[in-house]
């Protein structure tokens, strides 16, 4: 995984200067602990970070990622190593104390992101914002996605999907709600059960059980963000989520009794 190697060449990197994590800590401007947290593959350097990793240690962002350093590559080899799969590393802002803004992607810019998700340019014109709540960490990446449609009720359309950065998708949790981006799709919200060690796939599952679940190919998904909350100003009414439960049941009813009749 990319995220391992970016791990396992810092800590080369760090060692071949003879630096401890606490002496590299002070040089690129984290505290020790998130040293140990990126060697140990337990934390993802947001890109900040990972730019100040690559320019302390003079080499690029991709060789940082890409290449097993430990291996003792000849450094004259690296600029020449042939690139392979998507390096995902996404874009930030950040305001005038270098603290972290987090980006909102609204409905109507959905079309439009899974075309620049990656490029600093458009990221820069989606509208951001600061949250200081106490449940979201400066050392992480957030970013609110605003979903369409009545798959995920009673999460309802028009909803703000509050979610935190994954960049190790080996770390999906089975059942966990998450936002996918991917070519064909564009961007949605779904459970989602992993199926990448076996068939390289995923299996994306909506609450609304009228929407039948599917697969989606790794190497067809751009990013993934796993969903922490939501922000809403539809409120429901009294009696709304009780109806949502009465729903459920009679499908689930009609379910059965279909199961039924095809066993006769």
């Amino acid at each position: 995984m990319i995220m391992d190697r970016i791990g396992k060449n810092l800590k080369y990197l760090r060692k071949s200067k003879g630096l401890t994590q606490d002496e590299l800590a002070k040089n690129i401007g984290v505290n020790r602990a998130m040293i140990g947290s990126y060697e140990e593959n337990r934390a993802v350097p947001k890109l900040s970070v990972l730019k100040d990793i690559a320019y302390y240690f003079g080499i690029s962002i991709d060789n940082l990622a890409k290449l097993k350093l430990w291996e003792d590559y000849d450094s004259s080899e690296l600029d020449d190593f042939v690139r392979g799969e998507k390096l995902r590393v996404v874009s930030t802002l950040v305001d005038n104390q270098d603290n972290e803004l987090i980006t909102t992607v609204p409905i109507q810019a959905s079309a439009g992101y899974t075309k620049g998700y990656s490029d600093s340019e458009y990221v820069k014109e989606l509208p951001h914002f600061s949250l200081p709540l106490i449940e979201l960490s400066k050392e992480r990446t957030y970013r609110v996605f605003q979903i369409k449609g009545d798959s995920m009720e009673p999460i309802k359309s028009g909803s703000y999907i509050i979610c935190e950065y994954l960049a190790n998708w080996e770390n999906i949790n089975d059942g966990d709600c998450y936002i996918v981006i991917s070519k064909d799709e564009g961007i949605v919200y779904k459970r989602l059960y992993s199926k990448i060690i076996d068939k390289q796939e995923i299996i994306l599952k909506s609450d609304n059980p009228e929407y039948s679940n599917y697969t989606m190919k790794v190497d067809e998904i751009y990013e993934v963000w796993k969903a922490l909350g939501f922000i809403s100003f539809n409120l429901p009414e009294t009696d709304e989520l009780s109806v949502n439960k009465l729903h459920n049941m009679i499908l689930g009813m009609k379910n059965d009794i279909e199961n039924l009749k095809k066993k006769d």
